[in-house]
């Protein structure tokens, strides 16, 4: 068996869709029923490697789990952008007819809000977990309940999908985060992405002048996030992910950020999933 990936969810979730695309087939899953779970398996050695959603293109940031990575001290070793398609499935041989309720996780249910209007009659209820109400459905052979859940889902639970793409905003993508206890992944030369965590003083102008070092620095900013520190009222932390053409310049960038503010902590280098 090949690595032991740990994902929120179970099979047939996006996250094990991830997994597949990151590292392929030949992987032993460990489902967590929370994020928390995934980050524990991998301080325990349980994992090998972890994934986590971290932010969708329309809902924005899974804000609690930039903290779970901070203060665990795991390492972000890469990243995947996965398209999120939402599929309505049911026993097979039922219809639309049949279903009286519909069970997902709240994001799904909100991002496919839009296609139960015309369907007044049908219940939204939340769930855990998109695959795990796929799952729950085929198990119990439950004929009054469909979920919305991705297509693999409906492919190892053997369900029917009466219904395609049925989220509201077609163009819909998730940026999910690679985990690892230790950073040692990728030699210098390939890396041209990082995530770094910072807390600036309460000057005027202290933000600002961060962020003028990473430009000075040829960095480009794509995500800045702040969240509050919780030992210190109103003192804010502030996460961000950068990309650069040259190690050498974000090897710069460090040294000075290191020194120019508080508590200054890379969570990660790596492959840019995107063209920069």
């Amino acid at each position: 068996m090949g690595l032991k990936i740990a994902i929120q969810g179970i099979k047939g979730s996006n996250h094990h869709q991830v997994a597949i695309d990151f590292y392929g087939n030949d992987i032993e899953l460990l489902e967590c029923s929370s994020f928390d779970a995934v980050v524990q398996h991998l301080l325990e050695g349980s994992a090998d490697k972890g994934i986590m959603a971290i932010e969708n293109s329309i809902a924005g940031s899974i804000i609690p789990n930039y903290n779970l990575v901070y203060h665990n001290k795991i390492h972000v070793i890469g990243e995947h952008y996965l398209n999120i398609h939402h599929h309505l499935m049911v026993l097979k041989g039922k219809t639309m007819d049949d279903v009286k309720e519909v069970h997902s996780h709240p994001m799904a249910l909100l991002q496919c809000k839009e296609f139960f209007k015309d369907y007044p009659q049908i219940k939204l209820v939340e769930s855990a977990d998109t695959a795990e109400t796929a799952k729950r459905i085929n198990d119990e052979k439950l004929e009054h309940i469909a979920a919305i859940a991705p297509k693999m889902a409906s492919e190892l639970y053997d369900l029917e999908i009466i219904a395609d793409n049925i989220q509201t905003i077609k163009n819909n993508s998730t940026r999910f985060i690679i985990l690892k206890k230790q950073n040692k992944v990728w030699p210098e030369e390939e890396i041209n992405k990082a995530s770094l965590r910072f807390i600036t003083d309460h000057k005027r102008g202290s933000l600002a002048t961060v962020l003028n070092v990473m430009s000075d620095c040829n960095l480009n900013l794509t995500k800045i996030q702040s969240l509050p520190v919780i030992e210190t009222p109103w003192k804010y932390a502030f996460f961000v992910d950068v990309t650069f053409d040259k190690y050498e310049h974000f090897a710069k960038a460090k040294s000075l950020l290191d020194i120019m503010s508080e508590d200054f902590q890379v969570l990660g280098e790596y492959k840019n999933a995107l063209l920069l």
